[in-house]
């Protein structure tokens, strides 16, 4: 075997001549070099390639977690979000509940108080207005924020439910006192014909204390009372005839003399202007007509205060 060695362009190539022992070790020794060479760069590709897939595994695991991690938190904003739009549902629903309570409040406050028509119309919504203005920089409305301005906006309700049963109450006993005051005439039309004092007695001319007033009337006439009350008596007495008498509380007492008739029975609960008797002339009377007492405190009062009241219709 010949091995030529060539140094450069300059020099002469030299021929080495092997005898067949020497080539064969010779090419055991490239063998090994090139074996060498070609296992190490398998060793290092390898390594290489398999770090490479192991990052791969580990980004993907790291990422499937973070998503997952990231699901649990958007689940866990979506029930809170749930839990938080029932509670404001609830709370809406409980102040609808008061409104509405408030609106049938107010209605009846409107009609006690006699306000004008049109001037509280519960029916719709109030009008309001104001120029355009540009939103607040950072006033973002939180769920806590909305749920605080429910709450403070209940305990305002309950506060002025208060209050309006309150007024109503006192409108109601103002109505209730006004509705049992005697006011008006126990008839309609006619006139008096004799006022309450020192008159002449018609029967015997003699100076006597006459404890009412006297409307002149048609037989058979219709009597009404002058205030909401109780009947505490209804028959005869003497000197009176067929009388009614009515307690108004307060202590107010009317008393309706000389009936031909009475329309209503003791505990009868009557109303102002219901009618309760026939005007006639049962009694000690000279003619038909009406007397009329009216008592405060177990005492008998000059009714002409009273009947030259007219009573609000009602």
């Amino acid at each position: 075997m010949n091995i030529i060695l060539i140094r450069d362009g300059r020099s002469p190539a030299r021929c080495v001549r092997l005898n067949r022992p020497s080539a064969l070790a010779a090419m055991g020794c490239v063998a090994a070099v090139v074996l060498t060479v070609f296992g190490g760069l398998c060793f290092a590709v390898g390594r290489y390639w398999g770090d490479t897939a192991g990052i791969s595994r580990a980004e993907v695991d790291s990422l499937r977690s973070t998503m997952s991690q990231q699901q649990a938190l958007l689940d866990q904003e979506k029930a809170k979000a749930e839990r938080d739009l029932q509670s404001l549902s609830a709370q809406l629903g409980a102040l609808q509940a008061d409104a509405m309570r408030l609106n049938a409040l107010g209605q009846r406050l409107t009609k006690l108080g006699k306000l004008d028509d049109g001037e509280f119309d519960f029916g719709r919504e109030p009008d309001l207005g104001g120029p355009e203005s540009p939103p607040l920089v950072g006033e973002q409305l939180s769920t806590e924020k909305f749920t605080d301005s429910l709450r403070t906006l209940a305990t305002r309700f309950d506060q002025q439910g208060d209050q309006l049963r309150l007024l109503e109450s006192l409108l109601i006993g103002r109505d209730l006192d006004a509705a049992t005051r005697p006011a008006g005439s126990p008839i309609k039309g006619g006139y008096i014909s004799s006022g309450y004092g020192v008159r002449h007695d018609p029967f015997n001319g003699s100076s006597t204390f006459h404890s009412g007033l006297d409307f002149d009337g048609p037989t058979g006439g219709d009597i009404y009372a002058v205030a909401s009350g109780v009947v505490t008596w209804s028959g005869r007495r003497p000197g009176y005839g067929l009388v009614v008498e009515i307690d108004h509380g307060n202590g107010y007492l009317t008393r309706y003399a000389h009936n031909k008739k009475n329309l209503v029975a003791v505990g009868d609960r009557v109303n102002a202007n219901d009618k309760i008797g026939l005007i006639g002339s049962t009694g000690r009377a000279t003619g038909s007509h009406v007397h009329f007492e009216v008592w405060m405190d177990g005492k008998p009062i000059n009714p002409a205060k009273f009947t030259s009241q007219m009573r609000a219709a009602g």
